[in-house]
Parts: structure tokens; sequence; C-alpha cells
């Protein structure tokens, strides 16, 4: 993959290391030199000083043979423009903006751009540990919105239907995993003790699920 990493902060420098490591092609841009110095000896990619959504500074950097885009500079509306000029002008096939505002998010998603929301992700994930102590999240979509959420059949559980478990809307029962095969299950489904039961959950109905199989 052929990247372009617009921001050489703490994240920007992290993902292109590790997008390097693992034998992409990445070129990094930012309009301070000196921020080029968080990359590691180790990094194989290319520096660019300019500004990340300068036109002639990403034809610089390669954009017009780019298969991916990355904005993660720390301001909101550089990145969105960024992601624009990428994704409009030089028309790169994936197009990612880091945005701190959740409000500006939601419109710059409305938009088009697809948004990684570190502010929203965080809360998201800080009061999941907070409130949770029965269930286990095994991945997180969007900025957290929505959750994959692991929970062990035991107990009470035991007997009971996956519809039991199910609110249209917030909180869906996707598939079950019982003596290590998986399948989808149907609302008849009836739950068996040592079943792994995954359930995807809005963040908001996470308590709500909790105190369903409590």
């Amino acid at each position: 993959m052929r990247l372009i990493v617009v921001g050489c902060g703490r994240v920007g420098a992290r993902l292109s290391m590790q997008m390097s490591a693992e034998g992409h092609d990445v070129t990094i841009v930012d309009k301070l030199p000196a921020a080029f110095k968080r990359l590691g000896r180790e990094f194989g990619g290319r520096t660019v000083t300019g500004i990340g959504f300068d036109r002639d500074v990403l034809r610089a950097a390669g954009i017009e043979q780019a298969d991916a885009f990355a904005a993660v500079t720390n301001g909101d509306n550089s990145n969105y423009i960024a992601a624009s000029v990428a994704r409009d002008t030089f028309q790169v096939p994936q197009v990612v903006a880091r945005i701190y505002d959740p409000q500006r998010e939601a419109i710059y998603r409305e938009l088009g751009i697809r948004t990684i929301s570190s502010t929203s992700w965080a809360v998201n994930t800080i009061r999941r540990i907070l409130t949770s102590t029965e269930l286990a999240a095994s991945a997180q979509f969007g900025s957290g919105e929505v959750e994959l959420t692991e929970l062990l059949i035991s107990g009470r559980l035991v007997g009971r239907y996956t519809r039991d478990i199910a609110l249209p809307g917030e909180i869906m029962p996707v598939a079950i995993v019982r003596r290590g095969r998986a399948f989808l299950p149907t609302p008849g489904v009836l739950l068996e003790e040592g079943d792994v039961l995954h359930v995807a959950v809005l963040a908001a109905a996470a308590s709500l699920l909790e105190s369903m199989v409590r």
C-alpha cells in the first residue's frame, strides 16, 4: 500500500512507523521539519515538509499514486480539508480524517468523509470500563458508538432464548460459539452452558444489556 500521512504528531508518527514496519510505502507530511524527529531511525519511508492540504505539497508526496491517505494533525478543519482534497481532487481510494470535536465529526461524516474521533472513542471506552463488570468488548466500530461484546453463558442465562437478549436498534445477538464452532443464531435458539454469545450493542445501551444478563 502507498500511504500518505498528514501530521507527524504522536499519532501520525506511530501510524507511519507501524505501517512502514509492515512493509507499506509510507510518506509523512508535516509543516514543521522538527516534527519528523518523532520518527524512529528504523522508519523506512519518506518525509515531506509543507501544508498537508496544499496540492503541490501533496503531489510532491506522491498523492497521485497513493492508495490511502490519513489526516491526523491537531486541527479538525485542516484534517477535513486535507481529506477532502485527497478524496475529491486526487481520488485516493481510502481516506480518513482524525477529528477531535464530536459535533464536527458528525457533520464531516454527513459530507462523506470517513472520520475517527479520539474524543468520542475515549469517552465511550472509559464509560464502558467504569460502568460494566459483566461484559467484555471485543471490538468497537466508528468512534466507539457500537461495540461487539462477548458474553459467557452461565448460571441463570442457561436455557434462555437469544430473543431474550435483544432490543431492536440497540442490542442484537450476532453469533454464538458453541463447543468451538460458531453459528448465526435465530431468535428461538436456546442458550447452553459454556456458549459464548457475541452481541452488537450501542455504547449508550451497554448498561441496559448488563442489567438484562445479571
